[in-house]
């Protein structure tokens, strides 16, 4: 998942005994810039006044940035929320990469990686106001843009899972799939957790082990 700094990549091309390198150049960093700006202002303006109620002009008008220049990036309102949806879960898995890659137990790792992926969506929605009912009003639009992030997510997990079978911590027969099973777990906490129909306090690690003891105790009677 992310296709917010627009730069292409340099690509090399060789022909047969004639070397021919062919470069594609990166936008100017004023354009990349340019256009980070313009998702920020939409995401403002997402946050205040709701998708629907919010129009090009508006956010052409609030970044300074004529209809003309907000086009040259954008050709449409739908393509701007994509981006801004975007940028949030860039957001979201740079937090979970610095979590796989520190030095902990494959058990203290996972759980780490849960309380911040929801820390996380806490602060989304926190700092982005009226945007969080839109974002999942049309799960399906929120979902074309999450597939690439989902997919990141779940090669995360499953590299926790991993490093837990190699030190004997996890006994786990198949990696992969429970990698999936524990993705969509936590992905279908989200609704709930932001329509505030779950109590923050069951996702919260200084005040709740549910998560925890669910997961590595399960819910069996221990004789």
């Amino acid at each position: 998942e992310i296709f917010f700094h627009f730069f292409l990549s340099a690509q090399l091309f060789v022909l047969n005994l004639h070397t021919k390198v062919t470069r594609v150049q990166k936008p100017p960093a004023n354009m990349a810039k340019t256009r980070e700006k313009l998702v920020e202002i939409a995401r403002q303006l997402f946050a205040r006044k709701g998708i629907e109620d919010t129009t090009m002009n508006d956010i052409a008008m609030a970044s300074d940035k004529g209809r003309r220049t907000l086009y040259t990036y954008f050709k449409s309102k739908t393509e701007i929320y994509h981006a801004v949806v975007q940028s949030e879960l860039d957001l979201l898995y740079r937090r979970l990469a610095e979590v796989v890659h520190q030095d902990l137990p494959a058990d203290r790792k996972l759980m780490e990686f849960m309380y911040v992926r929801f820390e996380s969506i806490k602060e989304v929605v926190f700092r982005n106001g009226t945007l969080r009912a839109d974002f999942f009003r049309d799960i399906w639009r929120v979902q074309s843009v999450r597939r690439k992030f989902d997919m990141l997510e779940i090669s995360h997990i499953q590299s926790i899972l991993n490093e837990g079978i190699q030190t004997g911590l996890f006994e786990i027969e198949d990696p992969e799939s429970m990698a999936v099973i524990l993705h969509h777990a936590l992905k279908g906490l989200e609704v709930p957790y932001i329509r505030g129909q779950m109590n923050s306090t069951t996702l919260d690690r200084s005040k709740s082990h549910s998560v925890e003891t669910l997961l590595f105790h399960g819910i069996k009677k221990r004789l």
